[in-house]
């Protein structure tokens, strides 16, 4: 009899702890939680791996994660070690194809890097603009804020 007890009290513990209370109902509809808003484009991806110096780009992507995870891949199959996405960059699909998600439509990318070790670490810089001068012109000028001379690695544009 003691066991039966334990158990249905045990069992009426559990039954009242996953039951949910009005107030752990959304109340209004800016409550209900909203699915992210689709991303379009054409995504590119530039991954740099600082310790080893190597890189992956790519191009041409339907989804943002896609750009990243292959330019990742490229990466890591350049022999990369500590490969990071660096920058993201999308094109227009359709030139009315804005989504209002505020992320720009970049067209180009640019990787630029030290030509002479500034201490221990070769300086570098990635950056994206709608055109490839743009896009070469703020990686040089970032990378070159560390008072060495820098040189475009690789660009892309999508």
């Amino acid at each position: 009899m003691r066991l039966s007890f334990a158990l249905g009290a045990i069992g009426m513990v559990l039954v009242s702890t996953v039951q949910l209370g009005a107030a752990d109902l959304p109340t209004t509809a800016a409550d209900v939680p909203v699915p992210p808003q689709e991303e379009r484009g054409i995504w590119a991806a530039i991954a740099y791996s600082e310790a080893d110096e190597k890189h992956g780009f790519f191009w041409g992507a339907d989804k943002r994660q896609e750009a990243m995870d292959i330019a990742l891949e490229h990466c890591e199959n350049a022999e990369g070690t500590g490969c990071v996405v660096v920058e993201v960059f999308r094109n227009h699909r359709h030139w009315d194809d804005d989504d209002d998600t505020g992320f720009p439509y970049h067209h180009c990318g640019a990787l630029a890097i030290g030509e002479e070790k500034g201490g221990r670490v070769t300086p570098w810089s990635a950056k994206s603009a709608p055109t490839r001068r743009e896009s070469e012109d703020l990686a040089l000028a970032a990378c070159e804020l560390s008072g060495t001379q820098c040189k475009i690695r690789e660009w892309v544009c999508t």
